[in-house]
């Protein structure tokens, strides 16, 4: 680790922490190697007491008693764990389903929903615990430090920021010598005591999971089987398709094969679906808030199911003019979302036409699932745009006499026509 001190740097924003006014420090804490010897390197540093936050957002496989334990035991003040599945599925991932949301047209935004809903908890729980400062362990290349301290900046302006992992100046290497002089416990392989070093750099909720890192970052690089621990290889899903119904009311999910769910526990088990028929696998390069250009390999199957279905259901029940119209705003609404603008006023104007458009996206979309596909394979809504008279082939009549389409189609393209005239005679 450098001899310079750390935390000597000149601040360069208003919300940054002043070392000498920090007393008490809220800790967003997952229990990792980072953010564990954050809590020692806090503590030493600024001279500071630490309560640590854990918020479960659906993460997989996660032992939050363990997490607490191991907080407390390398000495923080207290260890908060808040189970925020249902406020994250109500109100940040159904604005999302209800604005198609992808961000550069594959990215569903998982962790990008997630950050605002834990940095807002943060600061609930900073004015409750009598903290003056917010600590995160995000890096200064990712997306997720805009998130954090844009959130922290807009609800809590009282409140400073610290980011360690900016700061500390450790590798991974000096992160293991830390733990290690300092008893803290890091796990190991057994019997040679060597640090396990994850391959990937993971992130992943209810919504969805993202790995960073290793071969990823090697653009001529084919994924690696061992990448893919949520979603079943789409060689190895099962030999025939599964079919599913997923029944929708203003805009959400309500109903899976007839069953109606609280939204949390439908995405949950429509996730299990996809990802033993291997959908959701998303391989995707992506334009960073930041500047950079990165490589990131998602595995969303729950996103995949229920975005495509709402999307057909909604083209279903809307006009071709509405249709054209929101899709602008849904990639609007999933820019400001991925570059950390949660709380700007336009995502809530934007919310408001969302709303006012999904109030007719009720209806039953089943789907077809084979090997790594998701596609939609019956439709029904009572708020259908649509005639089957009209648009049979052995039909005649309906709404409108046919025998007027050559004066539409003369009318329609009269512009057209002289102006291909006027550029070519």
């Amino acid at each position: 680790m450098s001899t310079e001190n750390p935390i000597s740097a000149p601040r360069t924003a208003s919300y940054e922490a002043d070392p000498e006014h920090v007393q008490r420090v809220l800790l967003l804490y997952s229990g990792g190697l980072d953010t564990s010897v954050m809590l020692k390197w806090i503590r030493d540093q600024y001279d500071a007491e630490v309560v640590c936050l854990t918020v479960n957002l659906g993460q997989p496989g996660e032992d939050y008693e363990a997490i607490r334990a191991k907080a407390m035991h390398l000495g923080a003040l207290d260890c908060h764990v808040i189970d925020a599945r249902e406020e994250f599925a109500r109100e940040y991932v159904a604005p999302a389903i209800k604005a198609n949301a992808l961000y550069g047209g594959g990215y569903p935004l998982f962790t990008a929903l997630g950050r605002p809903l834990i940095a807002k908890l943060a600061v609930e729980h900073a004015r409750t615990a009598g903290c003056d400062t917010i600590a995160h362990g995000c890096t200064g290349k990712g997306n997720d430090q805009v998130r954090i301290e844009a959130t922290v900046a807009t609800l809590a302006p009282e409140l400073k920021v610290i980011a360690p992992v900016r700061s500390w100046r450790m590798g991974r290497e000096e992160e293991i010598a830390y733990a290690r002089e300092h008893g803290i416990p890091i796990k190991s392989h057994p019997g040679d005591g060597t640090e396990v070093q994850a391959p990937y750099s993971i992130d992943d909720n209810l919504w969805g999971r993202s790995s960073e890192g290793r071969w990823i970052e090697d653009l001529e690089h084919a994924p690696e089987d061992d990448v893919f621990q949520l979603v079943t290889r789409p060689e190895d899903a099962p030999e025939e398709p599964e079919l599913l119904q997923l029944s929708f009311e203003r805009g959400l999910p309500v109903a899976l094969d007839g069953e109606r769910l609280g939204l949390a526990e439908l995405i949950e088990r429509t996730a299990e679906i996809g990802a033993r028929n291997g959908v959701g696998i998303v391989d995707h390069i992506e334009d960073r808030i930041v500047g950079l250009k990165v490589r990131d390999i998602y595995e969303a199957p729950a996103a995949a199911i229920i975005l495509t279905a709402h999307q057909d259901l909604e083209r279903l029940v809307c006009t071709i003019h509405q249709n054209q119209f929101k899709a602008q705003l849904d990639r609007q609404w999933a820019y400001l979302v991925y570059a950390g603008l949660w709380w700007e006023p336009l995502r809530g104007d934007l919310d408001a036409y969302m709303e006012q458009v999904n109030a007719q996206v009720t209806g039953t979309i089943g789907m077809k699932l084979y090997k790594g596909t998701a596609r939609v394979a019956t439709r029904s809504s009572p708020n259908a745009v649509y005639d089957a008279s009209l648009a049979s082939f052995a039909e005649s009549g309906g709404l409108f006499s046919q025998s007027a389409s050559p004066g539409f189609i003369e009318l329609w393209s009269l512009q057209s026509r002289m102006a291909w005239r006027l550029r070519n005679e």
